[in-house]
């Protein structure tokens, strides 16, 4: 059984469906995947989730290699981890190595950067925001 994501008025009215959907299994293993991380993270990871959909309506979520993915159009464009080292959030970029921003970290990886986020302090709404707003743009090139 397939769960469809919200479909926009303009691809009801043309009849397009939407470029993927959610199977009840992979619906069940993202909610597991964030109800199973202890607080702080729980909440941070939530917390950017909700920022990350709520940025563009083209942007979608779904479950790739054991995490949360974000497609923007149909392409993977971030997604959420715990670094296993100092058990923190952050958000993955794909094409990391296209972006230019001071909070970004490539940490030895070729293609993907990363942006660290402290579970116990504030999220840093402006820079999720203005490294989202590159991530989107690269896609509309």
């Amino acid at each position: 059984m397939f769960f469809s994501l919200p479909i926009s008025q303009q691809s009801l009215s043309t009849n397009k469906l939407p470029k993927f959907s959610l199977t009840l299994g992979s619906m069940k293993a993202l909610d597991e995947y964030y109800e199973k991380q202890p607080e702080p993270n729980r909440g941070c990871l939530l917390t950017l989730r909700e920022i990350i959909l709520s940025y563009d309506p083209q942007i979608r979520e779904t479950w790739k290699y054991q995490t949360p993915f974000f497609l923007f159009d149909s392409k993977m464009l971030c997604y959420l981890s715990i670094d296993r080292r100092a058990r923190v959030p952050y958000v993955g970029l794909v094409e990391g190595r296209y972006l230019n921003h001071p909070a970004l970290e490539s940490g030895g990886r070729k293609r993907i950067k990363v942006l660290s986020v402290n579970p116990t302090e504030d999220i840093p709404l402006d820079t999720v925001k203005e490294v989202l707003e590159q991530a989107v743009t690269l896609y509309h090139l």
